[in-house]
């Protein structure tokens, strides 16, 4: 285990404040993500270099496509929506947490299309209050029988889709337990410990052959673990707050790294030239589809 040499490139000069969520579209050959406190929707073209945007009623946290590209599903700050792209309306699904100081985080959808996502305390200090949840394909919500957590994160499935991954940041651990094909979770187990370190788990997405690719805030880098929980490398980015990697490309053969510059004046009066940009790497491992996620907007459903 060492330090990767893989060639790392910036992608597209975003200065993002927390940029998160990313996904890519194979229909549209693009990355989706956010920049949540800016409360905007963003869309790259790799191959055209074409870019947009789309400003949101509120922080926008996490993102799933939908089989029918003209459409996404949204994990805005207070509650789930659909998003028509062509005109930018908003369909709402529900609220979440509307009786707590939390926002929706993290999420992930599963090999069945279901959208699984955790939520974040807003609170000073932050306390393990949040909860994980899946959104069925009925648009029925139900939480995930797991422990409370401040900062819901790392949430993957494995390629079989048996297994799914997440983590509470602050405890600096990622976990994993069994998920059933009805979407119940099994008993929580420890997968990775990062240890004593000034920094913590993020986002993560699974290769094709099962590794876990976790974007590690504070310390600049993003880790691979093998499916048994070792470390195989790490791959260190221009910026110290990495977010979230994902696969794309048409190939998936490239992994693409969300960044922020969130609080960095907070530590030094100032942040690099590249802290908050998105990043392109190559890895030598290729990617796996997203899954899309298996509901429709009930408009769809309208006579």
């Amino acid at each position: 285990m060492g330090v990767s040499t893989a060639v790392v490139r910036t992608q597209l000069a975003t200065a993002n404040m927390l940029g998160e969520g990313i996904v890519w579209c194979p229909r549209r050959q693009a990355l989706y993500w956010t920049d949540i406190p800016a409360a905007t929707l963003w869309r790259h073209d790799p191959a055209t270099q074409r870019t947009d945007a789309w400003p949101m009623p509120e922080r926008l946290a996490c993102i799933a496509l939908c089989a029918d590209p003209d459409w996404l599903l949204l994990g805005l700050a207070s509650r789930l929506a659909f998003l028509h792209l062509p005109d930018g309306a908003l369909e709402p699904i529900a609220e979440v947490e509307p009786d707590l100081p939390t926002r929706l985080n993290d999420a992930a959808c599963d090999r069945q299309g279901r959208f699984v996502f955790g939520t974040l305390d807003e609170s000073d200090p932050q306390r393990p209050i949040g909860s994980f949840y899946r959104l069925d394909a009925d648009l029925s919500l139900h939480r995930l029988d797991l422990e409370r957590i401040a900062i819901s994160n790392s949430l993957a499935f494995s390629p079989s889709g048996d297994t799914l991954y997440y983590c509470d940041t602050p405890t600096g651990r990622i976990r994993c337990c069994e998920y059933g094909a009805d979407g119940r979770v099994g008993a929580p187990r420890d997968f990775a410990d990062l240890g004593d370190v000034d920094g913590g788990p993020d986002g993560s997405a699974i290769d094709a052959e099962g590794g876990l690719w976790n974007a590690q805030w504070g310390l600049g880098r993003v880790t691979r673990y093998r499916p048994d929980g070792r470390v195989d490398r790490h791959i260190e980015l221009p910026a110290r707050q990495p977010t979230r990697p994902a696969f794309g490309g048409p190939e998936l053969g490239t992994m693409y790294v969300t960044s922020a510059r969130e609080g960095l004046h907070l530590i030094d009066g100032c942040s690099d030239a590249a802290d908050g940009h998105l990043f392109a790497v190559d890895t030598g491992v290729r990617g796996l589809p997203e899954p899309v996620f298996a509901g429709v907007p009930r408009t769809r459903n309208a006579p």
